[in-house]
């Protein structure tokens, strides 16, 4: 059973976002530069639009904190959206400017986003009333969460990073990184690119691609240092961690694809290259010379780190934009042009870090259990000492 949960709330040009996190334990410690160091890194990047230049992302903790602690009840986030006082006269919860909406209203969907599959599903004729939900500014809310869970996981001995390996054409061919790759990262260049030596290709391809309207996509991996042996179960299908890591980074907006460790790679040549050998250090310790697996096997960690590889395809707002229908006269429409990016690719992977996080935490709760840090980590130093004298 599920035992952190995250419902988040609110559209891309409303009031602002909110996330309602279910779960965790009392007495966790908050780190507020922590947060504010995340929120930061999801607008940082180059390729991205003006509304990073508008938005703070500013978190504002609204319940189940006392004093920077937990108290094991739900715990409320808030962001603002600066850009809603621009807005209002079109998203008003109360009563929005008739002229204004039919001003900005969508009506030629954008091939590649959600538009015409939700506005069928939901008989939203303007289609802004899907897109405000589907928009990729819910990241902020759920980064804004993550940071809770990497609090959390970081109790145990966790750390999660991330970095850019492929931009388009650039680095696609890239193995995948390690923990130390990951370590030699620059936060603050560009594109947080894995392999420092790529970045200003990358940074060409993004110029020429804004310069033609179009977008890029590319792939980012997550590594989780530190994860203890036994999270996740064989049991049943949806208990596997790896089946839930993928679920989670899935759900980031534009990945099309998820990798556990070298699966690509693996798949295209024999066993004996795709596992990893088992090895045992004189005190005690269980090891693994490589890493093809990605810290998992049969849906259980196995103690090595944790690789979680996202590829995101092109952003689907093109300003050139691409032929499309219009839904009121149902002739032939070039799709519509939203403010956006030409690639979020540094963004995509502080969010997929904040969703690797929230799957981490909840395992570790189902696993050792409690209802405050002093219990769960009692659990945690039981369960390990059992595995060092195991056999």
């Amino acid at each position: 059973m599920q035992r952190l949960q995250l419902t988040t709330a609110g559209e891309s040009h409303g009031p602002g976002l909110t996330a309602l996190l279910m779960g965790l334990p009392a007495g966790l410690g908050i780190d507020y530069e922590l947060l504010r160091h995340d929120m930061k890194r999801r607008m940082h990047g180059y390729g991205r639009g003006r509304r990073m230049k508008i938005e703070a992302d500013t978190v504002e903790i609204r319940g189940g904190v006392r004093d920077a602690e937990t108290l094991g009840s739900p715990i409320a986030l808030w962001v603002e959206n600066r850009d809603y006082k621009n807005w209002e006269r079109m998203m008003s919860p109360v009563e929005t400017d008739p002229h204004m909406v039919a001003k900005r209203r969508l009506h030629a969907p954008r091939p590649g986003h959600v538009d015409l599959a939700g506005g069928l599903k939901y008989d939203r004729r303007d289609l802004r009333d899907v897109l405000e939900r589907a928009s990729a500014r819910e990241t902020a809310a759920r980064v804004a969460a993550g940071a809770l869970a990497r609090m959390f996981v970081r109790e145990f001995g966790i750390e999660i990073k991330s970095g850019v390996r492929s931009l388009g054409p650039v680095g696609a061919d890239a193995p995948a990184p390690s923990w130390e790759d990951l370590l030699r990262v620059d936060e603050e260049s560009p594109l947080r690119a894995i392999d420092s030596s790529l970045e200003a290709e990358m940074v060409a391809w993004v110029d020429r691609m804004k310069d033609e309207g179009d977008t890029l996509g590319g792939a980012v991996t997550v590594i989780a240092h530190g994860v203890p042996i036994g999270l996740g179960s064989h049991i049943q299908w949806h208990q596997k961690l790896d089946s839930r890591l993928a679920q989670a980074v899935m759900s980031v907006p534009a990945v099309k694809a998820v990798e556990i460790g070298n699966a690509l790679q693996a798949s295209r040549g024999p066993g004996s290259d795709a596992h990893d050998p088992i090895s045992r250090t004189d005190d005690g310790r269980w090891f693994r010379p490589s890493n093809h697996a990605g810290g998992t096997e049969g849906g259980i960690t196995n103690g090595a780190d944790l690789s979680v590889t996202a590829y995101m395809k092109p952003i689907s707002t093109l300003r050139k934009g691409m032929p499309s229908i219009d839904i009121d006269t149902l002739e032939p429409h070039q799709s519509q042009y939203e403010r956006s990016d030409v690639t979020a690719l540094p963004a995509c992977g502080v969010v997929a870090e904040a969703m690797v996080a929230l799957v981490l935490a909840d395992a570790i709760l189902e696993k050792y259990g409690g209802d405050s840090m002093v219990e769960v980590k009692a659990h945690f130093e039981a369960s390990q000492a059992l595995q060092a004298d195991w056999p």
